[in-house]
């Protein structure tokens, strides 16, 4: 099986390319970065990463995620739709449905994003479910969770130097329950639906299979790195005005990185796992964040 990836240099295209190679596929990348660019026909299937990604310091032209994750994927779509290539796989992301999560998101949920990064894959998202799909074609739009693996840097990494310098980490008074998604389970996933023939087109959710605290994850962290964990449970309240203070100052904590840390965001992985015929996936949540942790401590 050929399989075209555009964004192949980023962290999932580089992983996911030497994952699907090693299963006996043949992957070619497709740079969007020079307005000549050019889908070929000769291929199975093609895997859409290329993106903007999400910038927390909020800092980036809100226009330029709509340029790039809403416009590039409609021309790519179109050229989809004329070619040879049976199948498309859009990675969107969970934030084209809702930046918080009360109880648990799955694919019925009504979307709201409410950041530019949000709005730009759920506007690609709606653009492509509008098509008419030719027969032996197929459309998956993938929204995963919080991607991670080794090489990966991040907000894991940022909590890994916290807590292996021995800093207290000083969120704990914030309660919440996260949904992860490890490089493994992702490669394992993408390639379970290249091999399918009786997976429908449709929107599917990426996550492992359970959820973590923060406070979960910083005891992981200590364990691995070999440090006791440091938990203060600080007042809440304080904790958010001085974020909000980083908002105008251009502190490391503002409002949306404090979001992301202790934010409640569960996602359910039932309707993949269903159509799929998978009970359980190959690596536990815990299982993956150590694998990616060992990676930082390395």
């Amino acid at each position: 099986m050929k399989t075209i990836i555009t964004g192949i240099s980023g962290f999932v295209g580089q992983n996911l390319s030497k994952y699907l190679i090693a299963h006996g596929n043949v992957v070619e990348g497709l740079s969007l970065r020079k307005n000549d660019w050019k889908l070929k026909t000769s291929a199975d299937v093609i895997i859409h990463l290329a993106g903007k990604a999400h910038d927390t310091s909020n800092s980036a032209d809100p226009q330029s995620y709509f340029t790039v994750n809403r416009d590039l994927t409609i021309k790519l779509f179109q050229q989809f739709l004329t070619s040879e290539i049976k199948d498309f796989i859009y990675f969107s992301s969970v934030k084209a449905v809702a930046d918080t999560v009360e109880v648990l998101l799955d694919e019925n949920v009504h979307p709201n994003p409410l950041t530019p990064y949000g709005k730009s894959k759920l506007e690609a998202e709606e653009f492509l479910l509008k098509q008419t799909l030719p027969a032996g074609k197929r459309l998956f739009i993938i929204r995963p969770c919080m991607i991670h693996g080794p090489g990966n840097k991040g907000n894991l990494n940022l909590l890994y130097q916290v807590v292996n310098k021995g800093i207290p980490w000083p969120l704990g008074s914030f309660s919440n329950e996260r949904s992860f998604l490890s490089i493994d389970n992702l490669n394992f996933l993408i390639l379970k639906m290249l091999t399918s023939k009786d997976i429908s087109s449709g929107i599917y959710n990426f996550a492992d299979d359970d959820k973590l605290s923060t406070n979960d994850l910083i005891e992981i962290i200590a364990k691995v790195s070999g440090n006791k964990s440091k938990i203060w449970k600080i007042n809440s309240g304080l904790i958010s005005g001085f974020a909000r203070a980083g908002d105008f100052l251009k502190l490391p904590l503002n409002s949306e990185r404090l979001k992301k840390l202790t934010e409640s965001y569960v996602v359910s992985n039932t309707k993949i796992k269903m159509a799929l015929g998978i009970d359980q996936l190959p690596v536990s949540a815990q299982e993956g964040l150590i694998k990616t942790i060992k990676s930082f401590k390395n």
